[in-house]
């Protein structure tokens, strides 16, 4: 007979379903009232940023690449914290991709049930103390966050946060935060309630659903009186006119399967140049811009090892996919990499990741396996 998996605070039925006690129910609900409340587009877009609850013994997380908003209680991740504390002693290889694969692995042991793969960033989460965990890539933090002033503007208006320069996503991150937050934590007495990832976007740790909001809210209303101030904000001002029915016939026709699909907007100022993993993952760092011909095509693709996801010309702008919800995520991130250039001129203009961080996110599995969840 199957043995039936056992969550702390749950029972099976005799029919073999679990059900959580009271108390749990209701964290899962306030979780679950959080992701949706903050998978909204003014938070994340895509498959982007990721929420969490634990008690002592449990791990509850957003899946990967699933989004904010279509979370529900029983569509967690649940792990078992022992064996992801495990995580933090364990012999990892010096290779970065062999290093994730392990960890990769390691974290699927410690899952208890068939919800797919946790978010990357699981082992974080089960590090920050609090309740409800939070994480998103909110356009506003972002702003800031991939500034080349963001530091200095965060210890400015957010003296209490913890800042982070630009780290590797996965072990590598979890890692140098645990000695980060370890360090707060002396020198504090308490974890840091709010943790700003440079390139990245912004953790948001409490015990209660009024305690996120009320720090999310501590942030995003700085930073808008920021912008307001300086008469900088998000719109871009797009005048959508018609389409090109020529121009996609070409793009189709000179990037083949990587452009089955193809949506399209009037025109904006593409960022030209890798901002957050993010945009790597669902609109790559590099817009074609070039004359629409095959041998562009292929430099391209000689060039940057795969076919743009963002292609300029003329007066429009077109994302590019295998699948239509591909290429309108697409269109949609590079809409916001835009949004992201124009509000970080607030803060002494675009601070892109360096070419290392770049192909290290371009070439990972882990947000492969992101992208074809999202797509």
């Amino acid at each position: 007979m199957e043995t039936l998996p056992f969550f702390p605070g749950s029972f099976h039925s005799q029919e073999g379903k679990v059900f959580y006690s009271e108390t749990r129910m209701h964290d899962l609900k306030t979780i679950v009232e959080l992701s949706h409340e903050f998978g909204t587009p003014e938070y994340v877009k895509g498959g982007g940023g990721n929420t969490s609850y634990k008690n002592e013994d449990t791990l509850w997380v957003k899946p990967s690449g699933t989004t904010l908003a279509g979370l529900q209680e029983d569509t967690f991740v649940t792990l078992n914290r022992t064996k992801v504390n495990e995580l933090y002693d364990v012999k990892t290889p010096e290779e970065p991709h062999a290093r994730e694969e392990l960890v990769k692995n390691f974290m699927a042991d410690a899952v208890l049930n068939d919800a797919g793969r946790p978010s990357v960033e699981a082992p974080l989460h089960n590090i920050l103390e609090t309740k409800f965990v939070v994480h998103t890539h909110a356009l506003l933090v972002n702003g800031m966050t991939c500034a080349k002033d963001g530091e200095a503007v965060c210890k400015r208006l957010f003296p209490d946060a913890l800042w982070v320069e630009y780290v590797d996503a996965g072990y590598t991150l979890c890692m140098v935060l645990k000695d980060r937050i370890d360090a707060y934590k002396a020198e504090h007495g308490r974890i840091p309630k709010i943790i700003m990832l440079k390139n990245h976007g912004i953790f948001v740790s409490g015990d209660s659903a009024d305690e996120i909001r009320s720090l999310y809210s501590s942030v995003m209303k700085p930073l808008r009186e920021e912008y307001d101030g300086m008469g900088i904000d998000e719109n871009l001002g797009i005048s959508d006119g018609s389409r090109d029915r020529d121009t996609e016939s070409k793009i189709q026709d000179i990037f083949g399967e990587d452009a089955a699909f193809l949506q399209s907007s009037g025109h904006f100022e593409c960022v030209p140049g890798p901002i957050t993993p993010d945009h790597l993952v669902y609109a790559r760092a590099f817009p074609f811009s070039g004359e629409l011909t095959q041998e562009n095509a292929d430099a391209y693709r000689t060039k940057h090892g795969f076919a743009p996801k963002v292609v300029i010309h003329g007066n429009r702008v077109y994302g590019l996919g295998k699948t239509e919800k591909n290429a309108g995520l697409a269109l949609l991130f590079a809409q916001d990499g835009a949004q992201v250039l124009s509000l970080s001129q607030a803060f002494g203009g675009i601070k892109y990741m360096t070419d290392r961080a770049r192909e290290f996110i371009e070439n990972w599995e882990v947000e492969s396996y992101r992208e074809q969840v999202a797509s």
